[in-house]
């Protein structure tokens, strides 16, 4: 006698595919893969805004700078690395504009005679009314042994001698190391550089471009600077506050 054995299956309706079971979960990810793809490109797209917007502000500024006419100070700083900035700077001196003159981030290789040929300034002048830095390499060194020079003599004044595509940079720095010191900025405009045109010019934007990305440091240790002095007088404000009557 035969048996048969019948083997049930699943109606077509109940099968469920591996696919079918993982989609919602996979749409999930990948609407949240494209949201933190689109949050990223704001930002990148907002710091890229940000970035060319300070850089038109920053040509701006360099084009509005214009040499003071009857400025007078203490003291005049000048910041090597550009051509004709130590003749103006030991014009202003003659002139009288300032009573002493300091040579910030002078070459190692360059001797006194070189200086006093390059100035034009008498030996009486030069040799009277003239301190030379050779420490500074940089400008947050000028900064820096300006700082040690102008509070050792006491100048509260100082007018400030570099290219126009340098203030921004030298003022900010200056500023950082100097908070209690009036600057009056008179900035040297070369005749190779076009900065009211700058786009016309590849060179001039060149030179700008360079120097704005070398500026956003120096703001940012500006910022960081001012910042620190704020909440040490706050401190210093609640100390006060707390010890009184």
């Amino acid at each position: 006698m035969s048996v048969a054995i019948g083997v049930a299956t699943a109606p077509r309706s109940a099968k469920v595919s591996v696919g079918a079971l993982s989609t919602p979960g996979r749409r999930v990810q990948r609407g949240s893969v494209a949201r933190s793809a689109k949050w990223v490109a704001a930002v990148l797209g907002a710091t890229l805004l940000a970035f060319a917007g300070g850089f038109v502000l920053f040509t701006s500024v360099v084009a509005r700078y214009t040499p003071g006419a009857n400025e007078r100070a203490d003291a005049i700083v000048v910041l090597t690395g550009g051509e004709l900035r130590l003749a103006v700077a030991a014009k202003l001196l003659r002139e009288g504009r300032g009573g002493r003159l300091l040579i910030s981030g002078v070459n190692r290789q360059t001797s006194l005679e070189d200086l006093k040929r390059i100035s034009g300034l008498p030996d009486r002048l030069f040799n009277c009314c003239v301190d030379v830095d050779y420490a500074a390499h940089t400008t947050s060194g000028n900064a820096d042994e300006t700082k040690a020079w102008a509070k050792a003599r006491g100048y509260k004044r100082l007018i400030v001698v570099t290219s126009s595509y340098h203030m921004p940079r030298s003022l900010t720095e200056l500023r950082r190391t100097l908070p209690g010191v009036d600057l009056f900025p008179h900035p040297v405009v070369s005749n190779k550089l076009q900065p009211r045109r700058w786009w016309a010019d590849p060179y001039t934007a060149r030179v700008l471009f360079s120097e704005y990305v070398k500026f956003l440091p120096s703001a940012a240790r500006y910022a960081v600077a001012r910042l620190a002095r704020w909440e040490g007088s706050a401190l210093a404000g609640a100390k006060l506050h707390a010890s009184g009557p």
